[in-house]
């Protein structure tokens, strides 16, 4: 049986240094697909250029209903972006990164090219080798201090892309945010269209598709992702799981608000390069992360939010940061698959 983990699996020492521009991107682009997504939907595509790549977004894996803009898209696409800039470092290359490069192809987000060498920062090297270890953990976490120093890195990833990260650590602030969480919880699983959006990207870690969520996202073993699936759909469990996150966010170490100051597309692709440099940070920390994106998803409570946090721009990314065991990564679709012509 096929290992379902195997893109996570990716050996620095195989990096083809004497081979061409091409091959060398298609091994790099092993790192960018590792990349958090909405729902795992890993909706990006890469086109390879004689000097570089391009990186487009996949629309056919978009959610329409939690994400009717493409918002979260391509955000997942700019973290992606990030992942493969942080690669392309750690081997020694600067990246060249144009963003929206043709205004007459929404799809084309970014334009990456081979630079001039590099040599790799001692932070450039940790984000690396936090890449493989990465994992969205929605267990609770312990409550306790972030490590010194921890919040000022992640605060100046975001300056460096100019974004706002906004961290909560005070207890009423945070049940500020975690009453919105629960609120955004019971306001989606009361639409019939999430529910069914949702359960129709639960499935089992076995799948052809490889991506999605499996049922260990919701407590459940694999074997069952197929019936997680089915009660999602068919049962508004909202205040249920409004319960359930309001507590689990309260008592977390750091609730993070990612901010950007506008709201166009460009911003987007800012708050997924800012998110990639941000959750490498914490991972190299040998802390993890699991989104709360609630209320950033829901309109009326988007606001509020930006109120309740403190953030002077745009919410568009509410995660919690904590301490928690290891756990297994999601699923990823091979290289071969993202790569088209």
């Amino acid at each position: 049986m096929s290992d379902p983990f195997a893109e996570w699996h990716i050996d620095e020492a195989d990096y083809p240094r004497s081979g061409t521009p091409e091959e060398r991107m298609r091994f790099l682009i092993g790192y960018a697909i590792l990349a958090p997504s909405g729902h795992n939907t890993q909706p990006w595509l890469f086109r390879l250029r004689p000097d570089g790549v391009d990186l487009l977004a996949d629309r056919t894996r978009c959610l329409p209903v939690v994400d009717p803009t493409d918002r979260a898209l391509v955000i997942s696409c700019g973290a992606a972006l990030g992942h493969l800039r942080t690669a392309m470092r750690y081997f020694g290359h600067e990246p060249q990164i144009s963003l929206l490069p043709e205004n007459g192809d929404p799809d084309l987000l970014a334009r990456v090219a081979f630079g001039g060498a590099a040599v790799p920062s001692p932070t450039d090297v940790a984000r690396f080798r936090a890449i493989t270890a990465r994992r969205t953990t929605r267990k609770p976490y312990p409550e306790e201090e972030l490590p010194e120093g921890l919040a000022e890195e992640l605060t100046g990833a975001a300056t460096d892309e100019g974004c706002e990260l906004v961290l909560v650590t005070g207890a009423e602030r945070k049940r500020a945010v975690a009453g919105l969480v629960a609120e955004g919880d019971r306001t989606q699983f009361a639409n019939p269209a999430f529910r069914r959006e949702l359960a129709s990207w639960v499935h089992s870690r076995r799948a052809a598709s490889r991506d999605g969520m499996s049922g260990a996202a919701f407590g459940m073993p694999d074997v069952l992702s197929a019936v997680g699936g089915l009660v999602i759909r068919t049962f508004d469990m909202g205040n249920r799981q409004g319960a359930t996150d309001e507590a689990i966010a309260s008592h977390s170490p750091a609730l993070a608000v990612i901010a950007t100051p506008d709201d166009r597309p460009e911003d987007w692709l800012h708050a997924g390069l800012a998110l990639s440099s941000i959750l490498l940070g914490v991972t190299a920390a040998g802390w993890t992360s699991a989104y709360l994106n609630q209320p950033v998803e829901t309109d009326h409570l988007r606001p509020q939010l930006r109120e309740a946090a403190g953030v002077g721009g745009h919410p568009q990314l509410l995660f919690r940061i904590g301490r928690a065991e290891s756990i297994d990564p999601a699923i990823r679709r091979p290289v071969e698959e993202v790569i088209v012509p």
